[in-house]
């Protein structure tokens, strides 16, 4: 008896054909499944991918990347498909897809249409009409970026369903009442404890069932729309926090390491290792004296030492400690010093202005016509690049640094002194940047401070 075809069965949708050609991932499935029995095909499985769209890229179909992996084990023989354009959408995905198909030997078949890829005018026919869906999807594309960059600049918000605290109102954001208060409590309790994690613990346990996940509340510290800004606009909504307080989140959860243990450390996410640049992280050493008791003390490392580099700074809590007490007032008085003096840098002329002003110049250049999406797309890239480095880039002045100056004044070190090591930590993540070592000592270099932080 000969040996009955393997198939399997692949269908797509993006929200736009379901609606619009009626060929949901039920109705595909029992054409394909009909088809299937029909001609005596024995069914491995059943692959579909929904609500994606044709311009989403082939490893973000995760049921076509299933099916490219049962055909890599040789479990398919054939393919089966509705319409080609359900299959593929542009000719590079078509050839890179078919170099895997042919290595083992697995073949595909549209069902609505007639394609044969084992002839050259069939190849060919392929080609074109790929060519010609790829061509319409770019066309389609293009109209609805421009609609949509249309609806910005009038404040509107495109993009779906909105953020966690906000809500839809005449088609521009407002903040939620009902959720507005737990977005609210997140970032007091974050500015209090200098801690994401504790944050979100928080409000978990404030809010119970209310509480959105922890995935949604990481993207509180993300979206620049918090901030009530989205690109170029800087009213886009309402926020919840300033501008300033934006970046400065930005600055000190740009490496975040988190430790199994219930061990706090003063100075986590503070300091880096001079040989790679990685984090150096906390771990408590323990050792044994001579009266056979045992004693711990922490230390930090770097958090690559053993898989990057062999040469390693290791530095004990106690010693970084004292030299925070006693080094961080006449640092931060230097650092002042320097800037009345103009010793740090020359002042830069403000180049946030000119760089929105570029960015809003190609936005209408593209509107109109006259500029490619991908020469678009290229230009964009640059000048947000360009922004957010500018931004950083800001001059600085004596009243960047009073907050510290205040912190650090009357009795605070009697109040340090009182705090247990996670407040601690939450203090000295408030006025410092980097506790800056040196490669050729091991030993603290310099402090850097935080020139905005969240209490300006």
């Amino acid at each position: 008896m000969a040996k009955r075809i393997r198939c399997a069965i692949y269908d797509r949708v993006s929200t736009e054909i379901q609606v619009e050609n009626g060929l949901s991932l039920d109705t595909q499935k029992e054409l394909l499944t009909d088809y299937a029995t029909s001609h005596g095909y024995e069914i491995v499985d059943y692959y579909a991918d929904e609500g994606i769209t044709a311009r989403k890229k082939l490893q973000n179909r995760k049921d076509f990347q299933r099916l490219l992996n049962d055909v890599r084990q040789d479990k398919v023989d054939l393919i089966l498909v509705t319409k080609l354009d359900r299959w593929f959408r542009n000719v590079r995905d078509y050839h890179n897809t078919q170099a895997i198909l042919e290595e083992h030997h697995c073949n595909w078949k549209t069902i609505l249409e007639d394609y044969d890829t084992s002839t050259a005018d069939g190849q060919l026919k392929i080609n074109i009409m790929l060519a010609v869906a790829q061509n319409e999807s770019d066309r389609t594309s293009e109209r609805i970026k421009i609609v949509f960059e249309h609806k910005r600049r009038l404040g509107e918000h495109v993009n779906g369903r909105p953020p966690f605290g906000y809500m839809i109102v005449n088609k521009k954001l407002r903040k939620d009442p009902d959720k507005r208060a737990i977005v609210e409590d997140f970032f007091n309790q974050y500015f209090g404890t200098m801690s994401k994690r504790k944050a979100i613990e928080y409000v978990q346990i404030t809010y119970g069932d209310r509480a959105p996940s922890p995935q949604a509340m990481d993207r509180f510290t993300r979206n620049e729309i918090y901030c009530g800004r989205r690109g170029t606009d800087l009213h886009y909504c309402e926020p919840y926090i300033s501008p300033e307080q934006f970046r400065f989140i930005q600055e000190t959860c740009s490496s975040r390491t988190y430790h199994s243990t219930n061990e706090r450390y003063i100075f986590g996410q503070l300091m880096k290792c001079p040989y790679c640049g990685a984090t150096m992280t906390g771990f408590v050493k323990k050792h044994k004296c001579s009266d056979g008791t045992i004693s711990r003390y922490k230390r930090y490392r770097c958090s690559r030492k053993f898989d990057r580099h062999e040469i390693g700074i290791c530095i004990t809590e106690s010693v970084i400690e004292d030299y925070m007490i006693n080094h961080v007032n006449s640092e931060l008085s230097r650092k002042i010093f320097e800037i009345k003096t103009g010793i740090p840098k020359i002042i830069k002329t403000d180049q946030v202005p000119r760089i929105r002003a570029e960015m809003d110049r190609l936005n209408n250049i593209y509107m109109k016509g006259r500029m490619s999406e991908a020469e678009y797309d290229r230009q964009y890239e640059v000048l947000e690049k360009n922004l957010k480095k500018a931004e950083q880039e800001r001059s600085e002045s004596e009243e960047d640094y009073l907050h510290i100056a205040k912190t650090l004044s009357g009795n605070w070190l009697d109040i340090y002194l009182a705090l247990d090591p996670e407040h601690k930590n939450a203090f000295w993540k408030k006025v410092i940047k980097e506790i800056v070592l040196s490669k050729e000592t091991h030993k603290i270099d310099h402090i850097e401070f935080l020139s905005c932080g969240c209490g300006k």
